[in-house]
């Protein structure tokens, strides 16, 4: 199911985020390394079962090419998690992150609860807050972890 067909603009660009059901070990290799997530490439089997596990999967497509993914755990209905969202750095700061998360946005527009994780960088809490995500302590919260 193709969910978006994007024009980016200043290079006439098209691409189109449809859902990826077919995971490809070795573009999300590629990606992973690329981003220096590692760690989840250590061991590409429970990635693989992660990616199936998952609610949703998206991917930025352009001529056929992997731009990023997006994925959400999660039930759908009352609670999301972006678990992971990843584009290849050469094509950060495009519109394709913001893309991927838009469209989840949408499909799941009547969750009550959309949360995700991220680093601390100006750049990336700058990001999420331009899409409208909010600080746990700005609603009373906090959050916790155990890795």
């Amino acid at each position: 199911m193709v969910y978006w067909e994007y024009n980016l603009g200043i290079t006439e660009r098209n691409m189109e985020i449809k859902e990826y059901t077919e995971f490809k070990a070795d573009e999300i290799l590629q990606l992973y390394t690329q981003v220096g997530w590692t760690a989840y490439t250590e061991d590409m089997p429970a990635l693989e079962r992660g990616y199936k596990n998952s609610l949703l999967v998206l991917a930025a497509y352009e001529n056929g090419e992997l731009l990023g993914i997006v994925r959400v755990v999660g039930d759908g209905t009352t609670i999301v998690l972006v678990q992971d969202i990843l584009v290849y750095p050469a094509r950060q700061r495009q519109g394709i992150g913001t893309a991927l998360l838009k469209a989840v946005l949408e499909r799941y527009k009547n969750v009550r609860q959309i949360q995700l994780v991220t680093d601390n960088t100006p750049k990336t809490v700058a990001f999420y807050k331009s899409l409208g995500f909010l600080d746990f302590a700005e609603f009373g919260c906090c959050g916790f972890m155990r890795g």
